[in-house]
């Protein structure tokens, strides 16, 4: 029998805790819906991911991302792992996405590892009325506004940018336009694998501006980037249903493939870093109800589209917020971003987007003391 080892990552002291699972069941009415996300009560939660590679060939290498935000909407806590190899925990040099780290041996033929984190989560919620933020160091403020790989801030994006955002003289209006613009003019397209790729300049070149969460909340950051307004990706994963109702809004948490999710924050003085998500706005539109949705006014989407600019539900763990990804030991290239888990043997890095095949499951459960 392969030697099982456990290591905790860090260790925290805890009371009884009991699981609860919220129903996966939608109740309201497709008409006169509320979605509106208040900041103040945290909840607690535990996601595990387990990967089984399904086919071993030669060495095998596993990278499973690990929540590395610590924030007013996150406390990522306690790791814990289970592994028939040899497991450590990793950070990219950049960005400081944090990760578990497994290798295991060509004798090794049914590599397997669980990951454990522990996080709270809130909704958030911004009050236009009053601006108390402290301020942001300028450096920071400077990274955040820096082009990537899949973030040019130059050409058609700032040619782009500047159009939409004609007549505007504050941070906050020039978000509020590009917000806008992407509700606006691109849309959710289902076709479209895993979260999508977050090539934005193709997309702009090509005119072809359907896409996911990690397409359209990145060229939402890049618009920004590139007109001077800070912004960044936050990459991360849906928990569990939503409480306003909305089945495209909520993730199941007996089996969480394909409820990654991309989400975006901006800088705006006076307010810090502000919740945005124009890309949940294009996904309920086009899917909430039977019928794709094409306009802000409706009912069902109205809502989603006032409250996504400014905040979102904390039903919803983030990773991190990392570009341009080293994977440490990695012989693959490098990721445009990191929120699923990767993998690599003799045959190469195995297909993410496919966690069937790769093979991968993600639950998750919320902790009631």
């Amino acid at each position: 029998m392969p030697t099982v080892r456990r290591t905790f990552i860090q260790t925290t002291a805890a009371a009884a805790l009991a699981a609860a699972l919220p129903s996966f069941g939608f109740s309201q009415p497709a008409s006169g819906r509320n979605f509106s996300p208040q900041s103040g009560a945290w909840r607690t939660f535990e996601v595990t991911t387990r990967v089984d590679v399904a086919e071993a060939d030669g060495v095998t290498q596993l990278w499973l991302p690990i929540p590395s935000v610590n924030s007013d909407y996150q406390r990522s806590l306690e790791n814990s792992f289970s592994t028939n190899g040899t497991a450590k925990l990793m950070q990219d040099g950049q960005d400081g996405a944090k990760m578990l780290y497994v290798e295991f041996p060509a004798s090794q033929t049914q590599p397997y590892a669980v990951l454990t984190s522990r996080v709270q989560t809130q909704n958030r919620s911004t009050d236009w009325s009053k601006k108390t933020a402290a301020a942001e160091s300028a450096d920071t403020l400077r990274y955040f506004t820096r082009p990537t790989a899949l973030l040019p801030t130059d050409g058609i994006v700032r040619k782009t940018a500047l159009a939409a955002t004609q007549g505007a003289k504050t941070d906050v209006e020039k978000a509020r336009k590009l917000y806008d613009w992407i509700v606006s003019n691109t849309h959710r397209e289902p076709k479209v694998r895993g979260c999508g790729e977050g090539d934005i300049k193709t997309m702009l070149e090509t005119g072809n501006l359907g896409g996911k969460c990690a397409d359209l909340n990145a060229l939402f950051v890049g618009l920004c980037r590139s007109v001077g307004v800070p912004a960044r990706d936050v990459y991360g994963i849906r928990l569990v249903p939503s409480s306003f109702g909305y089945k495209e809004l909520s993730g199941n948490p007996a089996s969480l493939k394909g409820a990654q999710h991309c989400r975006a924050e901006v800088y705006l003085t006076g307010y810090g870093w502000v919740a945005m998500d124009p890309a949940d706005v294009a996904k309920v539109m086009r899917l909430e109800t039977p019928e794709w949705i094409k306009n802000t006014t409706n009912p069902v989407v109205a809502p989603v589209n006032k409250a996504l600019f400014g905040g979102w539900e904390g039903n919803w763990m983030a990773y991190n917020t990392a570009h341009d990804v080293t994977l440490p030991h990695a012989r693959g290239d490098k990721l445009g971003f990191f929120m699923y888990p990767v993998g690599e043997n003799a045959a190469g890095r195995f297909d993410s987007y496919a966690p069937d095949d790769f093979k991968y499951q993600i639950t998750a459960k919320e902790i009631t003391a």
